[in-house]
Formats: structure tokens, sequence, C-alpha cells
């Protein structure tokens, strides 16, 4: 009877919540699936695994390759069906090449991907069908569908066993076997059959958001072909092939010439710009149709009526930074400095020579191994030729302050500050450098550069991290705990932040307003760890100590 009493406790355990939920159900027009969670509870699960990501350090938080991927990101969800959702883009460093999103507007992409795609283009078109995923709730319809599937199945499973067990017989446990087997796999069918329903609303629906930001239309159906090759290619011989209906994220031939049609069909109304930039043209096409821009009424007076403001037609398409930033990625998720040296390498054997970008992303990984000098000496170079190159002047600051010339490395911090004074990667970089030269003085200065940024950086733990050195090397010894137990929270290990927080308060020399505030943190940190503990999860460190 062990069949008959799990599938009994599994009915049961799937209907209660249903039940639950139906005698609270509010009337909705369209999916309910909203009704499951408030939009404060998805992006509450949706920083909670953001930092359980953190915890297990799979992620890959660079100052620059976030802030592109996040520019790139927010200016298509700007252009989405969901203009007012919030997003949150982030890297992983794996090379697999996979992007997936979550509640809350959360949206991740494996570093493969990016060193799979050949443009900028690619990558967005991703983004753009990830965007999609969030803005028409597939992943809590997925999760409403399973609870209304899953009852019935499992009522039909249990028949069947009831059925089976009166027959009698050698064959009952058999039937009751096979009857579980039968209706496990007609729910995983089903739940495959919706997703790929899923995929082909987000490849309809990101397409169009792809056209309104201005980036190339026809770079979906390119990434997919090229997805497709490459899958074939790890696959090995067709017997190891697995079909494509098992594949949640399937890519077949009929999904890309799906998305070639729309793409013909938008290019069909795209207008076309080409403009001169340094070292050649910069070719934009977006839809002068699909932007729609609020209209904003004045509080002047003597400007009552509604005022609609010009499109920002020059601030589309393609950014220009896709290079460096691929190469920059390479460079950091190769397993260490050395493999990323002899990857560069092999693409020199392989092609002849380096681009530059390829030259940027070998002097970062003679950065990440400590060879400064080798680094300098590159980026001196690339700079000559490409002057004002952000990705370059930052990593030759480092690559100054590394070889030992500290005053070089400043001053250029300085002047990008100055020219750029609220950029979150030129400020994390120069305390990054600050910090590594160590002394008072440099402590000082950390603090003063990072200091404007404090106030938006409460879920950054690069910021709190180096905020929380800047401050100890300053003599801050209260701003140095609160940051660092903020770090360690947003790192996944909420356990330590208070606990880090608790010893903090004992302090004498805490004025009123440090105590208020590690006071507010350590009651709204207490609930999670209470939580944590009530179901079994410790931190394995505290575990240990």
């Amino acid at each position: 009877m062990r069949p008959l009493l799990l599938a009994t406790a599994l009915t049961l355990a799937l209907a209660a919540p249903l039940a639950a939920s139906q005698d609270s159900r509010l009337p909705d027009i369209g999916s309910s699936a909203g009704e499951l969670l408030t939009p404060a509870r998805q992006a509450e699960y949706g920083g909670m695994m953001l930092r359980e990501l953190r915890n297990y350090g799979y992620l890959l938080e660079d100052p620059l390759v976030t802030d592109w991927l996040q520019t790139m990101g927010s200016r298509l969800g700007a252009d989405s069906d969901n203009p007012q959702q919030s997003y949150t883009f982030f890297m992983m460093r794996d090379r697999q090449i996979n992007a997936f999103a979550t509640l809350g507007g959360y949206i991740g992409m494996n570093a493969g991907l990016v060193l799979t795609a050949e443009r900028e283009d690619e990558v967005a078109a991703v983004l753009s069908h990830e965007i999609a995923h969030v803005t028409q709730q597939h992943v809590l319809r997925g999760v409403e569908r399973a609870q209304r599937d899953q009852v019935p199945i499992l009522l039909g499973m249990l028949a069947a066993i009831v059925a089976a067990q009166a027959a009698g017989g050698n064959s009952s446990g058999d039937a009751s076997q096979a009857a579980i087997a039968s209706a496990m796999g007609l729910m995983a069918q089903r739940q495959i059959d919706y997703t790929r329903s899923n995929e082909s609303e987000a490849d309809r629906i990101g397409i169009r958001t792809l056209a309104r930001a201005g980036y190339d239309v026809d770079a979906m159906a390119g990434f997919f072909a090229r997805m497709a090759q490459a899958t074939r290619a790890s696959r090995g011989n067709e017997r190891d092939r697995a079909p494509d209906y098992l594949q949640t994220h399937p890519v077949t031939t009929t999904r890309i010439s799906e998305a070639q049609q729309r793409a013909e069909q938008m290019r069909k109304d795209n207008v076309t710009l080409v403009t001169t930039v340094p070292g050649g043209q910069r070719t934009e096409s977006f839809n002068p149709r699909t932007i729609v821009l609020p209209e904003t009424r004045s509080d002047n007076p003597l400007l009552p009526i509604p005022v609609t403001l010009p499109s920002p037609v020059f601030d589309r398409g393609d950014s220009g930074q896709f290079g460096w930033a691929r190469e920059r990625l390479r460079a950091l998720s190769a397993s260490t400095p050395s493999m990323a040296a002899r990857e560069y390498e092999a693409i020199r054997r392989e092609t002849g020579k380096l681009t530059d970008a390829q030259r940027y992303g070998l002097a970062v990984a003679h950065l990440q191994a400590g060879n400064g000098s080798a680094a300098r000496t590159e980026l001196q170079q690339l700079l000559a030729d490409h002057p004002d190159n952000l990705w370059i002047e930052l990593s030759l600051g480092e690559a100054e302050s590394r070889a030992g010339d500290h005053a070089a490395a400043n001053r250029r911090f300085d002047a990008l500050l100055q020219r750029l004074p609220y950029n979150r990667a030129v400020a994390l970089t120069y305390a990054k450098v600050l910090n590594e030269q160590g002394g008072r003085e440099a402590g000082l200065r950390a603090q003063a550069v990072l200091r404007p940024m404090l106030g938006r950086a409460g879920n950054d733990p690069v910021f709190q991290q180096r905020f929380a050195r800047a401050n100890e090397l300053a003599g801050d010894t209260a701003r140095a705990g609160e940051a660092y137990a903020e770090a360690a929270y947003l790192n996944g290990r909420p356990e330590q932040a208070l606990i880090q927080l608790q010893n903090l308060k004992r302090q004498s020399d805490l004025d009123y307003y440090a105590r208020a505030r590690i006071d507010a943190r350590i009651a709204a940190i207490t609930p999670e760890v209470l939580e944590l503990r009530r179901q079994g999860i410790r931190d394995p460190d505290m575990e240990r100590r």
C-alpha cells in the first residue's frame, strides 16, 4: 500500500494550497498567476536566489561587465511590454551557453553565452527573450498550471492504483508502479509542452522588444542557428542526441525559421541610421512606430499642456562595447589566469594575430596573474590607438598601481572621476586600487570616492566589501563592521552577518546613529536566520566554530 499512501499524501499536499488560495481569491482579468505572489514577495524571492548564487561562488561580479549588462538589459526592459518592471541582470562565470529569468525581474546570463555570441545584438536578443518571460509571468503561470494539473492527474493515478489493488494477484504491485510511472510521465510531458509554448511566446514578444530598442532583429535567428550548431557539436554521435521535445529550450529549425519570418516582417518598417564614430561607422536600426514616449505634464503654469519629448534615437542599438566586454569575460571566467593566457595563445596560432579587444583580454589575464608590468605595456599601446576607452583606462590604472607607480595610477583615476563623476565602475575600481595600496591616507581617499554611492548601493556586495576595507584603513571600525556584515548578508551568509552585527553592537564607543542602524539591521535579518535554523539550515562556517 506504499504507492497508495504516497499518492494520497501527494494529492493532499497539492490540494491544500489550492483550497487555501481559492478561499481568498479576488476577481482578475486575464491570467490569475499574479495572485500567487505579490510583486514585493517575488522581488524578495529573487533576491534570496541571487544571494544563494553568490554564496556558492557562481556569480562573476566585475563592475565593468555588470554595468555593461545592466545598461543593455535596462534599455531593453524600458522598451518591453512592461516598462515599469524593475530588472536585475547578473553574470554567471559558467561557460555553458545558458540564460534564465526568475521571480522579481532577476535575469541571469552565463559567460559562455557572451563568448559564443559574435555581436551585442545577439546578446540583446537573448535578454529580450528572457525579459519576455518576466513580462508574461511565465514562472508564475508555470507554478499555477502545475498546481492545477497535478491534482487531477494524481487523483487519476490514485484511481488506477485502487483498481489495480482490487484486481489482486501477483501483478497488482507492478500495475501500481506502472500507474505511478504513467502519471509522472504525463505530468512531465504536460510541463514540457507548457515550457515550449512559453518559449514560443517569449520569442514572439522578445523580438518586438529587440526592434523597439534599435537592435538588429535578425540577431535572434542568427544566434539560434549558432546555438543549434554548438549543441550538435557537443552532443557527439547521433546515438547520444536527445530528442528536441525533451529540451526546455529546444533550438529547432522551426524556431529558427519563425524568428527569421518575424525579423523579415519587422524589417519592412525599420529605419537604418549610419553615423561616423571614432574608428569607423556605426549602423543603428529602429522602428519609429514602436517608440512610445509618455507624455509629461509640466507644473509650470506657463506650460500647462502635455509635452512629448523627442525620441533618443542616437542612444539606441549596439553600444560599441561588446568586444571589450566579451574579452574581459573570457579572461575573468577562465579557471586560472594562466589558462586564459593559453587560450589567447591558441587564438593567436589559429588566426595569425589577436584583435585589439583580444589583446586587451590578454592584458587583463596578465593583470589577474599579478604581472602588472606586462599588462601595463600592452594597455599603454592599446590606449594610444583607442583614446578615452574606459575599459582600457581602468585596467591601465590597475596595472600602474600593481607595477608600483601609485602616483600615476591615482592621477589617472582622479582624471576619470572628474570626467565621469557618477560612474560606478570608475569609483569601485579606484577604491579597489586604493585599498590595495593600503595606509590611512589611501583609506580616507577611498572613503571619499565611495561615499557618494552609499545611498544607492545597499544591495551591492562589491561596494560593501570595498567600503568596509576603506573604513578599516581609515580607522572607522564601526562603519567597517557594518559594511562587512552587509557584505556577508548579500553573499548569502545571513547568520554570519547577524553575529557580526551583534558583536559590533557591544562596542561602547558607538554613537546614537550607528547604534540605531545596527539595531535596524539586526531586526531585519533575525527572522530570516530563525527561519533557516527552523528548517535545519546552518552556516557551515558557524558550525565549525
